[in-house]
């Protein structure tokens, strides 16, 4: 019942909508189980000899004429059998309509939700987290939950009023009968109910090796020239069949239980539809029943029996729509970022303090990258960052835009500890370029414009200090040249040439860029830091970079080593020094 409970959930603001639709699903239901009635109608005063005991018959055959007129005039039962139709049609499409228009709006609000949540999960949530496996919650999970709300939960309506009309007629036509044809529905339920518990089961297991399957797809498209640089194709193809197979063996599980209870039932109802004959033929040669009576008895079987094993269907889709609810509600129920009430906005200028910082990630924390760090940036300065691969260099970054907070110590911008700064409010006056850019499949300008507004000569300043604007204008379509995967292709430089324009064309008061010119030239290179010195003087800069051509004018230059500052100083001072820093300069300079 907990579990039901989230689909209902999901519901919220359509629940007016689906009873609507349940309640015109009932009139067509109702409509549809008359012309059983009307048939009998014709088939009693046609060839019948005794008169129907049923009462409805009676009325029904009394309002035209009575039986002799009906037996003159068939062509009153094909006309009422038609209107009937047209009748349940028009209420069948109705009650249709409204209910895939709140299923609809019901997949895009899930959608809206959970694509909302995860923009405002945490750091650490993205960086271990599947992108196949959050692309299969957020779009086949909620394709899952759809379908039974738009299909199978209007089976349920459905079914519950054909049994209940049914069951009506077929007791006044003879209670004998109905118990008959009722016998074997118990062990159609019990099996239902075995099927329901295996198809829940087998479809999560499905379900998941579907995500892993999606996720290997993803990553080799996004790694194609890796794959093709180290000659991988065969690994990845076999990779590719390994999961697939995988997928297809848990899936061939679920038809298999499919197969098994369809079997099963129709076996059931063709026995009880055997015994309605039997017994059928024996009260009518008793005089109990009218032969119409035994041919809509058959009918009225036909339309019990299908909910019944419909129940089967319905069970293993609201299995699936369970599974795939609880997945979705994984992500609705994880942690997001708020901004706390001690939270504050204050005015950023750029002083920047590390007071004996120390911090381990999450998913390792018994190793700690930064060790009781500290040191302090002034306003306007640059502080550069070198050191050995997987030395604590990035995680500098990542504490000063709280994509982690401080284990001990603390971070301080013009005096404010940043644990009491609003997360959103921090990250809007941090301008961050990342080593490996992404761009967005839009154009050039529209991604240099990403999380702004700014106008073109504003666009046009930025891409001339990141040195890429010459390049743009060789496009075609110069700014309005489409890039990322639908797009033309960029040099790694060139990306992160436009990466850093994106980062400046906003007035950031600190800027930090984590080896982001690690793909330009060195020429280049020193263009773009030239740019950005003269372009104001009270920016506070972070340059982390493996170049030391890079960092060597520097206010102050930071040597990391296993989370530890080594070294410190300008570049004279840390020549003067002759450690880890000159090695290094000696090595890259000669």
């Amino acid at each position: 019942m907990k579990k039901l409970s989230k689909l209902w959930h999901f519901m919220k603001n359509n629940r007016g909508k689906y009873i609507v639709s349940i309640i015109f699903m009932g009139i067509s239901v109702g409509f549809s189980l008359m012309v059983p009635v009307i048939i009998q109608m014709i088939v009693d005063s046609f060839i019948g000899e005794l008169p129907s005991d049923h009462l409805l018959i009676q009325r029904i055959i009394q309002m035209p004429g009575g039986r002799e007129y009906v037996r003159n005039n068939l062509w009153i039962g094909g006309l009422a059998i038609i209107a009937v139709t047209a009748i349940y049609g028009l209420f069948l499409f109705l009650s249709n309509r409204m209910s895939a228009e709140a299923s609809e709006d019901i997949a895009k609000n899930i959608r809206d939700r959970v694509y909302d949540h995860i923009q405002q999960m945490p750091f650490d949530y993205h960086k271990n987290s599947d992108t196949g496996d959050l692309l299969q919650r957020a779009t086949s999970d909620v394709e899952t939950v759809r379908r039974f709300l738009s299909i199978q939960l209007m089976e349920v309506g459905r079914a519950v009023f054909m049994v209940i009309i049914a069951l009506y007629f077929m007791l006044q036509i003879s209670w004998k009968m109905t118990v008959a044809a009722m016998i074997l529905t118990p062990i159609i339920f019990f099996f239902g109910y075995i099927f329901f518990i295996k198809v829940q089961k087998a479809f999560k297991i499905s379900d998941e090796a579907e995500a892993e399957l999606s996720t290997v797809i993803q990553e080799n498209l996004h790694g194609t020239r890796v794959v093709r640089a180290f000659a991988r194709e065969k690994f990845e193809i076999e990779k590719f069949k390994e999961k697939n197979k995988s997928y297809a063996d848990k899936t061939y599980r679920l038809i298999k239980y499919l197969a098994y209870y369809w079997s099963i039932s129709d076996f059931i109802s063709l026995a009880s539809i055997g015994l309605v004959l039997v017994s059928g033929v024996y009260f009518t040669y008793m005089g109990e029943i009218t032969l119409g009576a035994i041919i809509v008895f058959i009918q009225y079987e036909y339309r019990l029996l299908w909910p019944i094993r419909q129940l089967g269907r319905i069970l293993s889709d609201l299995g699936k729509a369970i599974v795939s609810s609880d997945r979705i509600q994984e992500i609705l129920d994880g942690e997001i970022e708020l901004d706390l009430e001690n939270e504050t906005t204050p005015e950023i200028k750029g002083e920047i303090v590390f007071d004996d910082v120390s911090f381990a990630y999450p998913d390792n924390f018994d190793r700690k990258v930064l060790d009781h760090v500290s040191f302090t940036v002034k306003k306007g300065q640059t502080v550069a960052v070198i050191g050995r691969t997987g030395s604590g260099k990035s995680s500098l970054i990542h504490l000063l835009g709280r994509l982690y907070d401080v284990d001990d110590g603390r971070i301080m911008i013009d005096g404010v500890d940043i644990k009491n700064i609003q997360k959103k409010w921090l990250r809007k006056h941090i301008g961050i370029v990342l080593q490996e850019p992404f761009l967005f499949s839009k154009t050039i300008k529209d991604n240099i414009n990403f999380s702004s507004q700014q106008s073109e000569n504003s666009i046009y300043e930025a891409a001339k200090i990141a040195s890429v604007h010459e390049v743009i204008k060789e496009f075609d379509k110069g700014y309005d040249t489409l890039v990322g995967e639908k797009g033309v292709t960029l040099s790694g430089g060139q990306k992160q040439r436009l990466a850093i324009a994106r980062t400046l064309v906003n007035d950031y008061p600190i800027l930090a860029f984590d080896d982001s010119l690690s793909a330009v030239d060195t020429e280049t290179d020193i263009a773009i830091r030239k740019a950005l010195s003269e372009r104001k003087k009270d920016i506070t800069t972070f340059i982390i970079s493996h170049r030391v051509a890079s960092v060597y004018d520097a206010d102050n230059i930071l040597v990391v080593e296993d989370g530890k500052i080594i070294e410190r100083g300008t570049h004279a001072e840390l020549m003067a020094l002759g450690g880890y820093y000159k090695r290094i300069w000696d090595i890259q300079m000669a």
